[in-house]
């Protein structure tokens, strides 16, 4: 990426001048632009509330409702249980990334952009920084509210933890981080496809079907490459206590930044190759 200081400079003359730049586009410029049309989109602000709702509402009515039992009790995780919400709200942040791409084909918004942005690139790097720290910034406090807030619920079970035991504030992190992780998935994927409806089922079918599909085989295998994909890391990096198969905090975190770093590589190679 650029740094602030790189600029873009138009060939046209400006007030009369030959030769004087018509403007000057620096990194900062391009991303205070896409935070603008992120937070100008009633859909962000929908899906945004959508996600505080989900994650507080779901893990408080599932942490109020849990029982101990002690034959079911080694399948919930004390952090995985409260946060159950967090799913749902990945979704919901996968499909806005999405759209924050598409939609912007399907309008014609992007030639505009990509006519002040020549570089092309740079959008693209811009909208995954703003839109994944945004989730990022939402989801870290709202998981460790949700955790504290759900523990009244707990308290006296198998499940009753608090912000200093073992793998606690490393499972809520990881939660958080795995949601802002959909987000900037959805926008390469987004940013792949162009087109909405088949964006959203291919981030339906290969990245949340496929996986579960894949463990019913009986190959030993199939298991094994099945650790290295989002969804089994990012369900791992959740949990205070992971399984004895998960792999490494450090890991399933490189896993993620890898599958991530590959769908925005792709997204980069053909946003420069392509037509608008």
């Amino acid at each position: 990426m650029s740094t602030a200081t790189d600029t873009v400079t138009a060939t046209a003359p400006a007030h009369g001048r030959p030769g004087a730049p018509a403007y000057r586009l620096s990194t900062r410029g391009i991303l205070r632009a896409e935070w603008t049309k992120l937070w100008s989109l009633r859909s962000t602000w929908y899906t945004l509330g959508g996600v505080v709702v989900l994650t507080l509402g779901l893990g408080l009515i599932i942490a109020g409702a849990y029982e101990p039992d002690d034959a079911r009790d080694a399948d919930f995780d004390p952090v995985a249980l409260p946060l159950f919400g967090l799913n749902f709200a990945q979704l919901a942040v996968t499909v806005l990334g999405i759209l924050a791409f598409t939609g912007e084909h399907s309008t014609g918004m992007i030639r505009s952009t990509l006519a002040a942005v020549p570089r092309r690139l740079p959008v693209l790097w811009a909208k995954a920084a703003v839109f994944g720290g945004v989730v990022l910034a939402i989801s870290v406090p709202l998981a460790f509210l949700t955790f504290l807030l759900g523990q009244p619920f707990l308290s006296g079970t198998e499940l009753d933890r608090s912000l200093t035991d073992p793998g606690v504030a490393r499972g809520i992190l990881g939660a958080a981080a795995f949601t802002a992780y959909g987000s900037v998935m959805g926008l390469a994927i987004g940013a792949i496809l162009r087109r909405s409806p088949g964006a959203i089922a291919v981030y339906a079918g290969v990245a949340m079907i496929l996986p579960e599909l894949a463990m019913l085989l009986p190959w030993d295998w199939v298991n094994d490459a099945v650790r290295f994909l989002p969804f089994y890391s990012g369900d791992e990096l959740g949990r205070a206590e992971p399984g004895p198969e998960a792999l490494s905090t450090t890991a399933a975190y490189l896993v993620l930044a890898a599958w991530a770093a590959i769908g925005l590589a792709t997204a980069a190679l053909l946003i420069r190759r392509r037509d608008v």
